[in-house]
C-alpha cells in the first residue's frame, strides 16, 4: 500500500511513469531501513533475564517487566509497539500507521516500571491493564518471541521448561 502511494505521488511530480517507480522503490526502502533500524535497536538493547526466581524484561529506554514463576499466568499471545498507533496522511486520501508487532510470550501478574516521559496515550493504555484483585500487581507481558521466534525450543524454553513446565504443555 505505502509502495502504492509513493509510486503515485511520484509519478505525479516527475510526470513519468519510471520517475514514480523509482520514487516508490526508494521512499519504500527508506521506510523498511528505518523501521528495520529501528526493530534492531530496540533488539540490541534489549535483555532477558531469567532466574530461579523469575524472568526480568529490561529495555534500553527504561521500561522494566518482572515475572515471578509462580505467577505466570500462561503463555500468550503479547503485543509489542514500536510506533505511535496514530494513523497519519489526509483525511479522505490514503492514510498509514504502524500496527504493533505480535509474539509468543509469558504473561502473568508482576511489577512494571516505565520511564518518567512516556506519552500520555501509553500511560493511559497502561492504567487500563487488568490488576490482580489479591495483590493489586498489573498484568505484565514478556514477549519472548520478539527476541527469539524459536524460543520455546532453545534456552528461553529450557528455563520455562525448568521451573513451569505446566506452561510448556501442547494447549496450555
Amino acid at each position: 500500500m505505502f509502495f502504492l502511494v509513493m509510486l503515485l505521488l511520484g509519478a505525479v511530480f516527475t510526470t513519468t511513469t519510471v520517475g514514480g517507480v523509482l520514487v516508490g522503490l526508494v521512499g519504500t526502502g527508506v521506510l523498511v531501513g528505518v523501521l528495520a533500524r529501528k526493530y534492531a535497536k530496540m533488539a540490541d538493547r534489549t535483555v532477558i533475564r531469567f532466574s530461579p526466581l523469575g524472568v526480568e524484561l529490561e529495555d534500553g529506554s527504561g521500561f522494566r517487566a518482572r515475572l515471578a514463576w509462580g505467577d505466570i499466568t500462561r503463555v500468550g499471545e503479547v503485543q509489542t509497539r514500536m510506533a505511535s498507533p496514530r494513523t497519519i496522511g489526509r483525511p479522505g486520501g490514503m492514510r498509514v500507521r504502524a500496527g504493533a508487532m505480535h509474539s509468543l510470550g509469558l504473561i502473568g501478574w508482576g511489577e512494571r516500571a516505565v520511564p518518567q516521559r512516556i506519552p500520555a496515550r501509553m500511560r493511559q493504555q497502561l492504567a487500563a491493564v487488568p490488576v490482580d484483585q489479591r495483590t493489586g500487581r498489573p498484568e505484565v507481558s514478556i514477549p519472548l518471541g520478539a527476541i527469539d521466534p524459536a524460543w520455546q525450543n532453545g534456552d528461553m524454553g529450557n528455563w520455562v521448561a525448568r521451573y513451569r513446565p505446566d506452561l510448556m504443555q501442547v494447549g496450555a
